[in-house]
């Protein structure tokens, strides 16, 4: 059966320089789209590229002193390189300066001038350079441009119009018909109420004020601007002609399912665009997904501002999977995402770390303990695990209906929720005293059997969203990703043998160190490190400096007695699950098992050592120490640590038998 296509573009990228994160972060949405479809069973054509004309681009050539097609060369270059470094699976990386484009394009102005939708005249008009955008006084804000906030010049110039006005009826019918072609719905509400009701301008669509263009054929002195230019490159890109002889490509993908965008540049795409596409006599695009922004410190990206982050150098910081599921994770479906240095490492440590990564490790682990790494299904079940089969089977639609909804962070939190049900599933199936017993053996291969199963199914959806990381997964458990017509089947998964040492997903990240880092390597100053980081995170610090204090500070102490010492009760007590607390750097809650006793303790430990070291470790608990709070978790005792101060800082080790001891041991 032949595959059902689905050809989706973002905005091409305008090449006046390196793309930050903010723009980055619409192709690893596009990648994650295109590879959901690919798993649904589509045939995904993919085109992203890159926007290379205009005043702007002229401008900073000539401050740069080189020519306008070297400078963009050179930024194209750098565009396509972070593009992959992101992993996007992309099918064609088009520019609007190669040679077919622009004699398409040339073709195209001509048709539209013969036929009357283009016409001659003068523009005179508030003029945004870095927008390449003319404005009416009404449309200003604040006497500056509505889109950006810079200043505007006045300009007047003799121009070519496109009637848009011709059509404005037509694309009201189109939307009214069409619902589904602008997401969110209140991106086609701002562009009905501010744009079509008020009445549509026509549209300057020739510049004679620079030459870094596409020239008019039949009027050279005209350069074609900028939307003409840009937004036709979704159909040259697979091979339009305006002659009528489009290639094979172009007849099989054209209209575009999907074209993702931000939503700054909405109003070109479902006005200008859909509008030029009816004046051609061409189909319109299906959907247009206009995405919130990605902000810094609550504001929007820009090089002026100082506030940019770039995706090079998070992902040399912190590996392209983890940035990927950060932009996926942390941006919604309608209003704009944040992100900082702060934010990103909080997002690894306490997700990437304490949850994915803790399944995986403690899954392997006690395979590779219990049963020499061999994972089989003995079929001895229990309700609980009935209820974590149900959760891993319905994975599958709930994912896929956020990612075809464009709710990827949800699609992503749907995963994420499955994998913390899976680690609560080991505090209530405890395998390490189902180890204890022989008759408890075969129940312990089929939780073992269980875990690793859910790993493979989340995994295998995890693909589109940290592709190495989910192979690397799943792999660790002796298997393979899972197609996706069996996504929402469980126990396929024969006999396997998983790795006996497989290395971690995801390393702890220290921020002090982190950000010690990037101010060596000059990426942030000291003062960007004390202003721009987000007052819930100052918060936090000065929170977990308190909580720091109450777990580790030592005081002088008078001489006591031995009645005194024998006040105090030490026993030998064994970790069976570790975990980060959320929101605090300090700290880390343990489940110790002391005899046939499990007790929570909240240790401030958490900057020497990982919750995947502490697991099975022995150690030494203060055992009628009086419960306490942290952060909202009762703390039922204290793990003894040595503490040195060296060169390097403070160094805790925990105090531990030195020959093995089973747990409750008294220590005196």
């Amino acid at each position: 059966m032949e595959k059902q296509k689905f050809y989706l573009t973002t905005a091409i990228t305008y090449t006046s320089g390196k793309p930050h994160i903010g723009n980055t972060y619409e192709i690893v949405l596009a990648d994650l789209i295109a590879r959901a479809k690919r798993m649904q069973g589509y045939d995904v054509y993919f085109m992203t590229g890159t926007d290379e004309h205009g005043e702007k681009i002229e401008l900073k050539a000539k401050a740069a002193n080189k020519s306008p097609k070297q400078f963009v060369d050179e930024v194209a270059a750098q565009v396509k390189s972070i593009w992959d470094m992101m992993g996007a699976t992309y099918d064609k990386f088009m520019r609007t300066t190669d040679a077919d484009h622009e004699a398409q394009v040339q073709k195209i102005f001509e048709k539209l001038y013969k036929q009357g939708d283009i016409y001659k005249g003068s523009y005179k008009g508030h003029y945004c350079t870095p927008c390449e955008s003319f404005w009416t006084d009404s449309q200003l804000k604040d006497g500056k441009c509505p889109d950006c906030g810079r200043e505007v010049q006045m300009a007047e110039e003799e121009a070519y119009f496109f009637a848009m006005s011709k059509y404005s009826d037509k694309l009201q019918a189109y939307y009214d018909e069409h619902p589904e072609f602008i997401t969110p719905v209140s991106r086609k509400n701002e562009m009905v109420n501010n744009f079509l009701k008020p009445g549509l301008q026509d549209l300057c669509v020739s510049r004679t004020s620079f030459t870094w263009g596409v020239p008019v054929s039949f009027d050279p002195k005209h350069v074609v601007y900028v939307w003409l230019d840009a937004l036709t490159n979704y159909i040259t890109g697979v091979g339009y002609d305006c002659d009528g002889n489009g290639s094979e490509l172009y007849n099989k993908e054209w209209p575009a399912d999907l074209h993702i965008i931000g939503k700054d540049i909405v109003r070109f795409h479902v006005i200008y665009w859909p509008i030029f596409l009816m004046a051609l006599g061409v189909p319109l695009p299906k959907q247009v997904y206009g995405h919130p922004w990605l902000l810094q410190d609550g504001g929007k990206m820009s090089k002026s501002k100082g506030n940019v982050i770039y995706a090079d150098d998070l992902v040399n910081e912190f590996g392209v999977d983890a940035v990927r599921y950060y932009l996926l994770g942390q941006m919604p479906f309608e209003n704009d995402g944040t992100i900082s240095w702060d934010s990103v490492i909080d997002v690894i440590n306490s997700e990437l770390v304490n949850v994915y990564g803790n399944l995986v490790q403690r899954t392997v682990a006690m395979s590779n303990k219990y049963f020499g790494g061999e994972v089989r299904d003995m079929g001895v079940c229990e309700p609980v695990d009935e209820e974590l089969k149900s959760v891993v089977c319905g994975l599958k639609k709930r994912v896929f209906e956020n990612i075809d909804s464009f709710h990827v962070a949800d699609a992503l939190g749907e995963i994420v929720s499955v994998v913390r049900r899976a680690n609560k599933y080991i505090d209530e199936t405890v395998p390490w005293i189902l180890a204890k017993d022989e008759s408890k053996k075969d129940r312990l291969h089929t939780v073992l059997y269980n875990l690793t199963e859910t790993i493979v199914i989340c995994s295998s959806l995890l693909e589109p969203f940290m592709p190495t990381t989910a192979k690397r997964a799943v792999e660790s458990c002796g298997a393979t990703l899972r197609a996706y017509e069996d996504l929402d089947k469980f126990g396929l998964l024969g006999e396997v043998k998983v790795e006996s040492n497989p290395a971690h997903l995801f390393a702890r990240l220290d921020a002090d160190k982190v950000k010690a880092s990037l101010i060596q390597k000059g990426i942030i100053s000291k003062q960007d490190e004390a202003e721009q980081a987000p007052a819930s995170v100052k918060q936090e610090k000065k929170e977990d400096k308190k909580e720091e204090k109450k777990v580790e500070n030592i005081v002088d102490i008078n001489e006591i007695t031995i009645d005194d010492f024998a006040k105090v009760q030490l026993r030998v007590g064994e970790i069976i699950s570790a975990e980060k607390v959320e929101k605090a750097d300090k700290l880390l809650k343990f489940s110790v098992k002391i005899g046939e006793e499990v007790r929570t303790i909240v240790s401030g430990i958490a900057k020497f050592y990982t919750p995947e070291e502490m697991l099975g470790k022995r150690v030494v608990v203060v055992y009628n120490l009086k419960p306490a709070k942290l952060r909202g978790i009762e703390s039922q005792g204290m793990l003894l640590c040595a503490c040195e101060q060296t060169a390097d800082g403070e160094k805790v080790v925990l105090v531990a038998p030195e020959k093995p001891v089973s747990s409750g041991s008294t220590v005196r």
